[in-house]
């Protein structure tokens, strides 16, 4: 049975100015995979996943999601996507109430099953005291709890996710992780970026690192491990993105630090 990749990318280019931030992406993405997209800063991680989601336009290649070629306009796939982006501006003058019923509906859920799903789903994660609050009052973790809701909040076929256990404590990091894990062996397909290495070698089926605008691995952690001889994700990342001073530069920073 031939099974269609929910995203394609065939030779994905893209500059900026004189640099060239991606150099031929190549990738078929499917179905239930947990995908770890990680890379050093500055690497296209970013850049990629804004291309996808219709973001940043004046690339070359071909990009398929849901088998529709996204150049051609038609933004009904949009529908059918959910992102938590690493850093974000949110509507902090807005309740949750406003906030979550506004994204409902602009993805064309009617009022009344969008403010009942958000009422349900602050709840499971704890915060439903402040559903009428204003954003603005929110710690850092009430406001990530907020967006992965967002995210989700349509139910998804596909998820980009961006850091998105940043400001979590140690319990909603364990509750996100096996939302997603039963999210994936449901069939949704989950696009994870994060510099947390120990996180994305846990929760990926499936890591692709990229560097330089360059996809330099593509496995799972385990292909990966077998194939750099490296114990860690941390280790087989810096090994393939040439990056060994780690230990260099903080023995310079402690010496500075004593120093007089």
């Amino acid at each position: 049975m031939n099974i269609e990749p929910v995203v394609t990318m065939n030779d994905l280019k893209i500059s900026f100015g004189s640099k060239k931030v991606l150099k031929g992406i190549n990738l078929e993405i499917y179905r239930g995979q947990i995908i770890g997209y990680i890379g050093p800063n500055g690497a296209g991680k970013s850049t990629t996943v804004k291309i996808l989601l219709g973001l940043v336009d004046g690339y070359s290649g071909e990009i398929r999601i849901f088998g529709e070629d996204i150049s051609m306009g038609d933004v009904e796939y949009k529908r059918k996507i959910g992102y938590v982006p690493e850093t974000v501006d949110l509507y902090e003058n807005l309740t949750a109430f406003e906030y979550l019923t506004f994204i409902g509906e602009v993805y064309g859920l009617g009022l009344e099953l969008v403010n009942k799903k958000a009422k349900k789903l602050m709840a499971i994660l704890g915060i439903e005291e402040v559903y009428h609050s204003r954003i603005s009052s929110y710690s850092k973790g009430m406001k990530q709890k907020l967006l992965i809701i967002s995210s989700m909040i349509h139910n998804p076929d596909i998820l980009f996710l961006d850091e998105p256990l940043s400001g979590l404590d140690a319990n909603s990091v364990m509750i996100v992780k096996e939302i997603l894990a039963e999210l994936a062996a449901s069939g949704k397909t989950i696009f994870y970026s994060s510099h947390i290495m120990d996180v994305v070698e846990k929760i990926s089926s499936r890591i692709i690192l990229i560097n330089e605008g360059q996809i330099v691995a593509d496995g799972s952690f385990v292909e990966l491990q077998e194939k750099s001889k490296q114990g860690s994700l941390e280790q087989i990342f810096n090994q393939l993105t040439g990056f060994t001073r780690h230990k260099e530069i903080a023995g310079e920073f402690i010496k500075e630090l004593q120093e007089g």
